[in-house]
Formats: structure tokens, sequence, C-alpha cells
């Protein structure tokens, strides 16, 4: 019996799969806890349009983030800190601050995330903003002396 997965099932499939069972084990079991429903010509036609529907919804977010990753690219960012003599830094450049600049900018940024590299000196350094699942942006940031 062919049946559509609505959850995550151990050694059977992921949920959204159709995967062939006993009926007993989809009537009995599957179909009653709620994990599946019984694939009918119905069923097959809903799900396709659903499908459908999420791959339409996620270019959409995937276009939206490319653009907001452009406009993360291209704003550079200061961060000033406190410096001693030689040039080291007192303390860490933080993520949090890096969103905030880009906040400041007038972008939407997280700081959880933002990625930065290892900051000891002032200096020019490159920082990572994922800004979607697969859409990341690179930062220009430069650290300054206060």
């Amino acid at each position: 019996m062919e049946i559509l997965l609505k959850k995550d099932v151990q050694n059977l499939g992921e949920a959204g799969e159709f995967v062939n069972v006993k009926t007993g084990y989809a009537l009995n079991y599957l179909v009653p806890q709620g994990y599946a429903v019984v694939a009918t010509e119905s069923v097959k036609k809903q799900y396709a349009e659903t499908v459908r529907q999420r791959a339409h919804k996620e270019a959409k977010l995937i276009a939206d983030a490319e653009a907001l990753a452009a406009k993360i690219s291209a704003t550079p960012v200061k961060v000033a800190v406190k410096v001693s003599e030689s040039g080291k830094i007192y303390g860490s450049v933080t993520s949090a601050q890096v969103a905030d600049a880009l906040v400041a900018a007038g972008l939407d940024v997280d700081k959880k995330n933002v990625t930065l590299p290892e900051i000891k000196e002032v200096g020019s350094y490159e920082a990572s903003v994922k800004v979607y699942k697969t859409v990341k942006a690179t930062v220009a940031l430069e650290v300054v002396a206060e």
C-alpha cells in the first residue's frame, strides 16, 4: 500500500515522502497515529500543488535574501575600539558590535548570523553574514582606534 508520510518515521522515511508499506502496518499504526495518509490520487495532486507553492515561496525568499546580501556587501562597517600604544586591541570586537553598526545603517541583521575572524589589531577585516539558508554576504569591516 502506498502512503504519504506526514512525519519522519525511523527506518521508513522522512516527512513528505511516498513509500510502500504493508497494508496492516499502514492502516493499523501509521494512519491512526497521524504519521501518514493513504496516497490516493487527490492526495497526490494536493501534495504536488503544495510542493509547487513551496518552491515559489522559497524562490522569492532567496531573491529577497540575495538583494539584502548585496546591500550588506556594499555597506562598509567601522568599529571603534580602545587600543594600546602598540596597536593591540583591549578586549575584542564582537558580532553584536558589527550587527549594531549594520542596523544603524538601516539593514536588518541579527548578531547570531555574523561570523568574525580573530581580530587582535586595528585594521581592515572581512566578516561573513548569513542572510538566509544558503545566502551569505561579506562585509568590509574596519577596526579603528577610539
